[in-house]
């Protein structure tokens, strides 16, 4: 195996930074805006952006919840092992309010098509848009685009992107790993 560190150390947290400035811009103090991360990783992301928000805006109310995408997958039934899902908390109304899902890679797009399809039952956001930490932008299954985008890479099916997060890891950084040959 090979691994390419991509992001990490203080260009991580600039990168996160940059991505809540560019919300700021579109959504000015989030009174009619929510962040929703998908599980299971996209979470910490999303938690992360509406902490650095709420240092940009402070005294503004950022709303935001965490969606398990694990039955709304068109694939869930595929799999031998039994899946077992994570918690949805999603503890506000997003009828009519702009919706930012969040994940940390963005690959074939199938989890944001799930996260959509889960969404709904919360309510019909007035839009939509999508934020990702990585953007793998080959091997798309879904016509699924991001409108915020930390990185773009280029890497092939046979190669993976591991973001690992401070919460969990023990340290932020993106690595592409790649099978020797």
């Amino acid at each position: 195996m090979q691994n390419l560190t991509l992001l990490d150390g203080p260009k991580f947290q600039i990168t996160i930074q940059r991505l809540c400035r560019q919300l700021i811009e579109n959504h000015d103090d989030f009174s009619n805006t929510v962040l929703i991360g998908t599980q299971p990783r996209g979470i910490y992301l999303a938690r992360r952006v509406a902490e650095e928000l709420r240092k940009i805006l402070p005294g503004k109310t950022i709303l935001q919840g965490d969606m398990d995408v694990t039955f709304y997958r068109d694939d869930f039934r595929r799999g031998e092992k039994q899946l077992v899902p994570n918690q949805t908390r999603i503890d506000f109304i997003i009828e009519g309010k702009k919706v930012i899902l969040v994940d940390d890679v963005l690959w074939t797009g199938r989890t944001i098509r799930a996260a959509m399809d889960g969404m709904l039952y919360f309510g019909r956001p007035e839009k939509v848009e999508l934020l990702v930490l990585v953007d793998r932008r080959y091997s798309r299954h879904l016509p699924i685009e991001a409108d915020y985008v930390g990185i773009e890479v280029d890497s092939i099916a046979s190669q993976k992107v591991v973001v690992s997060w401070n919460e969990t890891d023990g340290e932020d950084k993106i690595v592409l790993v790649s099978e020797s040959k």
